[in-house]
């Protein structure tokens, strides 16, 4: 096994870390206070590889099974009981984005491409509404026509549209009269609306790689390399970009946003490696606290985790943020027009965390007392805030004192350092934030709703590995954006991609919001019942 270096919290001090005997020294209390040091270290260790285990499954299994076993070596006095490891073995990384090369020479007039003969074809025909002539009022005959014809998908198989344009020329005075040629979603581009949103829903609906794609796309006999896919792709989201800017505003309208963000491997190309950006996402979902309001999710790629991402995608907004306690999101509390709300998921998942490492009775107590908590939620789920306000105020907000009252009770009996310490500390350390939701009916009691946005995204990591570049990173957020937003208002994805591409080339910007899922598509919207 190769060996790697651990970090600084990871190495077992005294005789673990190879201090000879010789330099131990003779006091006891001394001993003492090394011995509890080394025991507090081993905890945390173990807490680690019960960590660093679960987490062998994803798509990160060699790495963290590399870092375990270096783990277990350091621990090699017998303490940790050996398990079997399940390691995956890494998938040879794909790239969905074409690679720039020296381009080919390209005639001046390009050949048309012909389909296959077998696929079944629909033909459109094109003729002007009016059968006399423009110029003269004589009558229009057949001069000739012309035809192209465009790629479409129907789920299940392909199919060609052959629009037909008729040429018409008058008996009279010989005017030729012609329909003007139908856009396209992409100017001059083959793929019709259903083409287009299968390929971007297979990829960030289905987490279908565009490499997958394009062998099943030729298993039907179409041969579409991966490089026309991927500019597909580019060229959907720079069409959808202004309706997902319309998301964008109305999640920034709401008076409460949830908010997560997840890791994205970016390519960097000539380096041959990868680093990592992010994906942030905002949630505007009020179906919990009775609202009738259509939910949306946003989301935004940035190159790196930044503090200041989140507060250039917030500018201007003013609010309730639900988040999770990293510092990045300090600044933007900073001067009250941006309220913190916690997530109690988060407490929970810590003491969760303990309890299955070592059946701790304390960890087993913390996690019923906010059980109380969470049943109290569920009776309130779907009501009016100013409901929800006064059940919490009267029943769960006493039952949160009592847990606060227990916990630092709880912590002056045991090690800051432990892990038990170190779960009691990060409630206590954002306790404000956490009770704030017993105050306003409007907060959720926990911040699931960005969670559950954040599953697609790691979903589809698992599966394309890495985003081909910054450029690509963008695109997802924008696809990522409508699709997310059309499945929260039960709106099947491919359905609203392809309605979206047939209208939004000739759609006047300035009425954009026309084309946002729950006015293109409205639908029956029952209450949230489970958060």
């Amino acid at each position: 096994m190769r060996r790697v270096n651990l970090p600084p919290l990871l190495r077992v001090p005294g005789k673990l870390s190879g201090m000879p005997v010789s330099r131990l020294p003779d006091d006891i209390d001394t001993l003492k206070r090394m011995l509890v040091s080394r025991e507090e270290t081993i905890a945390r260790l173990l807490a680690e590889i019960s960590r660093l285990k679960r987490w062998q499954y994803g798509r990160s299994s060699e790495r963290m099974a590399e870092l375990t076993g270096q783990l277990q070596l350091a621990l090699s006095d017998g303490s940790l009981p050996q398990q079997d490891a399940v390691a995956a073995p890494a998938p040879e990384p794909v790239r969905d984005e074409p690679v720039d090369t020296k381009a080919p020479v390209v005639p001046l007039r390009r050949r048309s491409r012909e389909f296959p003969a077998h696929l079944p074809r629909e033909v459109v025909e094109h003729k002007p509404q009016d059968c006399d002539c423009p110029e003269c009022g004589g009558q229009l005959r057949k001069l000739g026509e012309d035809a192209s014809e465009m790629l479409d998908y129907v789920p299940g198989y392909f199919r060609v549209i052959r629009h037909v344009r008729p040429r018409l020329s008058c008996s009279r005075c010989a005017k030729v009269v012609q329909e003007a040629a139908p856009s396209r979603p992409i100017a001059r581009g083959m793929a019709a609306a259903g083409l287009l949103a299968q390929v971007v829903v297979a990829k960030y609906a289905d987490h279908m790689p565009l490499y997958r794609q394009a062998g099943i796309y030729l298993r039907a006999g179409i041969e579409l390399d991966r490089a026309t896919l991927a500019s597909w792709v580019r060229e959907s989201a720079a069409l959808l970009q202004p309706l997902a800017d319309a998301v964008g505003r109305y999640v920034r309208e709401a008076q409460k946003i949830h908010t997560d963000d997840t890791p994205v491997p970016v390519l960097e190309p000539g380096r041959g490696k990868t680093r990592t950006a992010r994906l942030w996402t905002y949630v505007r979902d009020d179906r919990p606290a009775g609202s009738r309001a259509p939910p949306a999710v946003w989301y935004q790629y940035s190159p790196d985790r930044k503090g200041e991402r989140p507060r250039t995608h917030l500018q201007g907004w003013s609010g309730i943020l639900q988040a999770d306690a990293y510092s990045g999101y300090d600044a933007l509390y900073r001067d009250g027009t941006i309220i913190e709300a916690a997530c109690w998921a988060h407490v929970r998942r810590k003491f969760y965390d303990l309890y299955e490492l070592e059946r701790s009775p304390v960890a087993q107590e913390a996690l019923s007392r906010i059980a109380a908590l969470y049943a109290i939620e569920r009776e309130v789920r779907g009501r009016k805030p100013e409901v929800r306000q006064s059940v919490r105020m009267t029943r769960a907000l006493p039952l949160a004192g009592a847990l606060k009252d227990w916990l630092e009770h709880t912590l002056a009996q045991v090690s800051v350092k432990s892990g038990l310490g170190k779960a009691i500390r990060y409630a206590l350390g954002n306790w404000p934030a956490l009770v704030r939701y017993c105050e306003d009916g409007r907060i959720e009691i926990d911040n699931n709703t960005a969670e559950r946005s954040i599953r697609p995204l790691v979903l589809g990591r698992r599966n394309y590995l890495f985003a081909g570049s910054d450029g690509g990173g963008q695109s997802a957020a924008v696809i990522y954006s409508l699709i997310g937003t059309a499945r929260l208002n039960g709106i099947e994805p491919y359905t609203y991609l392809r309605t979206v591409f047939e209208r939004i080339a000739e759609h006047p910007i300035n009425r954009i919001d026309e084309l946002l899922p729950w006015r293109l598509m409205p639908v029956e919207q029952p209450l949230q019942q489970a958060a």
